[in-house]
């Protein structure tokens, strides 16, 4: 999938695997060290599990994995979208994020979408059909939470367009799933 029909992508959100930083937090410091990066995201998990306590917004998933050391369920925010039996996500940091390597390791996940869970087996893309259904919903959406994430994301006041860009950026630098969804529990 090339920018022409991908819609284009401003210079200053490319970036290929692992070295996606948010404009807000590399103009400020340059690249933040990996020990920076584990404090965000820690911090950041630990707000979003307060604020999606109350209520997941649409477009976001909590996926567990299992630790491919420890064995525990470990439980992330992921951008998520369903379409059918399949849910798509990406992993931002391509494969240096911490639970698509532990999805390597063991492919069962849990998902939950908009308080329904679901078990469900992570797998790479199998071919540029696919790729395009899951661009088409992970980047072609904009949902009011999107808004907050791009603020944190991307100087400037966010816009759909703007929105929009930071997705195709996400998916082109990153690492792009499928969870191939099973029965939903009532967890």
């Amino acid at each position: 999938m090339d920018d022409s029909t991908a819609g284009a992508i401003p210079d200053e959100l490319r970036y290929t695997d692992g070295e996606y930083v948010p404009a807000r937090l590399a103009g400020r410091t340059g690249a933040p060290t990996p020990r920076q990066i584990r404090r965000l995201t820690r911090s950041l998990h630990a707000f979003h599990a307060v604020w999606f306590a109350l209520r997941l917004p649409r477009g976001v998933g909590v996926l567990t994995v299992t630790g491919r050391r420890s064995g525990r369920a470990l439980p992330t925010f992921v951008k998520a979208e369903r379409d059918g039996d399949t849910a798509y996500l990406v992993s931002i940091r391509g494969e240096h994020a911490l639970w698509l390597q532990n999805i390597r390791a063991n492919p069962t996940v849990r998902l939950k979408l908009e308080g329904t869970s679901f078990e469900g087996t992570a797998r790479d893309l199998r071919d540029e059909s696919e790729r395009r259904v899951a661009y088409e919903a992970l980047c072609s959406r904009v949902r009011p939470f999107d808004y907050a994430e791009s603020a944190f994301h991307r100087p400037g006041r966010p816009t759909r367009a703007r929105v929009l860009e930071l997705h195709r950026a996400w998916f082109a630098g990153g690492t792009p799933l499928a969870v191939d969804l099973h029965d939903p529990g009532s967890r």
